[in-house]
């Protein structure tokens, strides 16, 4: 009896959880008829916040794999004073607020921030534009492109897909420091927010976009995940060419 009420307990959590979370989600498009949804997505709102989204998404994407990558191997690989504090200071951004992030970046790049005179003084200007929404016998080079890439492969493509789909997903700390200038700063979520009360029929279609995006990123998590070389045939192969 007490097992069978335990059982029940767990079934009900589990289904209003399971509600909770994929109502919202079939809401988007049961509301309005599939038809229309995908006539709305050519809507010009739609569009340019479509570019503006995949082009600022494009350059973070780029940023964070061509800076992130070598700064990953190397707090991985090397043990130093103060690396604790550093390994900190990366992972502060996945549990500091959106809003703290672009009012700091703000407060930091803006014209009158703390290196906002000096890049004026360059002619650079980053608020309001596109910049702000973004072995032993091998050498430690050929080592980390033969040995350490192939090893990390799958957890690269995870975290360029996560990545990916961070980006593409923000708010607050674009529409504090990036603003929302249709066709120039504007992205998918911030056109949402602003159609939401203007046409809400297209609010969904763009949020039916982002459905299907992130089902994407996820599926292609998962994959990237399930292929894992295993480190014994990544590094006998590295030997063999060696």
């Amino acid at each position: 009896m007490k097992r069978s009420l335990q059982a029940a307990l767990f079934f009900a959590a589990a289904t209003v959880a399971l509600l909770f979370l994929a109502l919202p989600v079939v809401a988007i498009f049961t509301r309005v008829p599939p038809g229309r949804l995908v006539r709305l997505l050519s809507n010009g709102v739609v569009t340019n916040a479509l570019v503006v989204s995949l082009r600022s998404t494009a350059i973070a994407e780029a940023l964070i794999l061509l800076f992130g990558t070598p700064l990953a191997y190397f707090l991985a690989t090397r043990r130093f004073p103060g690396r604790a504090f550093l390994v900190t200071v990366v992972e502060l951004p996945l549990v500091l607020p959106p809003a703290v992030a672009g009012i700091g970046l703000f407060a930091a790049f803006g014209r009158t921030g703390l290196f906002g005179s000096t890049l004026d003084a360059l002619g650079l200007q980053i608020p309001f534009t596109l910049a702000a929404v973004r072995t032993r016998a091998a050498g430690p080079a050929k080592t980390f492109f033969r040995v350490a890439l192939p090893l990390a492969g799958g957890g690269l493509a995870a975290a360029a897909a996560l990545s990916f789909a961070r980006a593409l997903r923000e708010f607050g700390a674009t529409i504090m420091f990036a603003g929302s200038l249709r066709g120039v700063t504007q992205t998918l979520p911030l056109a949402i927010y602003e159609q939401f009360s203007l046409d809400f029929d297209t609010a969904l279609a763009m949020g039916a976009l982002l459905v299907v995006v992130s089902v994407a990123l996820l599926l292609s998590l998962k994959l990237s995940l399930s292929w894992q070389p295993s480190r014994r045939t990544s590094v006998s192969a590295f030997a063999r060419s060696s």
